[in-house]
């Protein structure tokens, strides 16, 4: 099995919680098609850099996943089927890194500033 990194991006219409239960929905996938989550990251509501079918924002999650690439397609082919997920990429990495990912880095970064400040 291989190591990838799963970024869903979805509706902003969509709260928090039902974010969490989509990821968590996903996960359960995953595990039924052979593979194991790792780590998993709500990012937030953020700006798109461009419109994305008429969306300004969108909710980021990223899930740590050892896959077979057959369970990352079937996936893929399910995020392309619902309307809830806006993009969605999966990058095959050779191990996961132990340290947040850069976009929870520089939150933590920020408030620590702010407290200083």
């Amino acid at each position: 099995m291989s190591l990838y990194e799963h970024v869903i991006i979805t509706r902003p219409d969509m709260s928090s919680a039902q974010v969490e239960e989509f990821v968590a929905d996903t996960i359960r996938k995953f595990e039924n098609h052979g593979g194991k989550a790792g780590k998993t990251e709500y990012w937030g509501l953020r700006n798109l850099a461009y419109r994305v079918k008429k969306n300004r924002k969108a909710h980021y999650s990223l899930i740590e996943i050892d896959a077979p690439a057959a369970a990352i397609h079937e996936i893929e082919r399910q995020h392309r089927i619902n309307e809830d997920v806006l993009r969605y990429m999966s990058v095959r990495v050779e191990e996961f890194s132990a340290d947040p990912s850069p976009i929870l880095a520089k939150r933590e970064e920020r408030k620590r500033r702010d407290k200083r400040d």
